[in-house]
């Protein structure tokens, strides 16, 4: 039997792994041994069955081991997944089973999700993106590679969403819109209008927001 690693022990972290005993329970298909994460402190104060076992940086994969993204930011999980891959590592989707899936969709690896989130029909999703609870994909929509959605989401029919998204939780995004690639929509917003790339956006309507000026030091570690 296969061992899992789950690759993040932050709050997302904490939250996979409950999801995945919830799998395990009705396919036991491998042994849950713990999380990789250059923090090794991250579980500490906090109540939890597995511990942080190594670091992302030093973890070397074996044949019998598969791992669980567990990373929200986008560009984060791009950097974490090529490390481990290079190495040999074999991740693997992590599917609630009460999340909906219809028909006739496309998922890439890596897919992440929640209880109570929904694909419809037709839909065609990336690799390593993640959809958080009671948020539902539309038919006929694309997201792409490294995207991370929100609970409570409506990404409505034929929505196009380029590579390394993020939606806050509540966002609605009205049918046939076009999102480019790093794109960040906040919390609640609503997007009646096309989105070019790299726009942070926010509101109802969702409109471009500034973001504020990064220290020298920030977003370093």
């Amino acid at each position: 039997m296969k061992e899992l690693i789950v690759v993040g022990a932050g709050g997302f972290g904490r939250e996979l792994l409950q999801w995945c005993k919830d799998v395990k329970k009705i396919k036991n298909d491998w042994d849950i041994v713990g999380f990789i994460d250059d923090n090794l402190s991250a579980l500490d104060g906090y109540e939890c069955t597995y511990k942080v076992i190594g670091t992302i940086n030093e973890w070397q994969p074996t044949e019998n081991q598969v791992f669980a993204l567990a990373i929200a930011e986008p560009k984060t999980k791009e950097k974490v997944v090529t490390k481990l891959e290079e190495r040999g590592a074999q991740f693997i989707s992590i599917i609630h089973p009460d999340a909906r899936i219809g028909d006739y969709n496309k998922l890439g690896k890596g897919l992440v999700l929640y209880p109570n989130a929904r694909i419809t029909v037709n839909v065609t999703i990336g690799d390593f993106v993640t959809v958080l609870d009671n948020t539902s994909i539309g038919h006929d929509v694309y997201i792409g590679d490294y995207t991370t959605i929100s609970a409570s989401c409506g990404i409505n029919g034929h929505v196009q969403v380029g590579k390394y998204g993020y939606f806050g939780c509540n966002a609605s995004i009205v049918p046939g819109i076009k999102i480019g690639e790093e794109c960040h929509i906040g919390v609640g917003s609503v997007v009646v209008n096309n989105i070019k790339s790299g726009m942070h956006i926010f509101g109802n309507p969702a409109k471009r927001i500034a973001l504020p000026r990064m220290n020298k030091n920030e977003g370093e570690q």
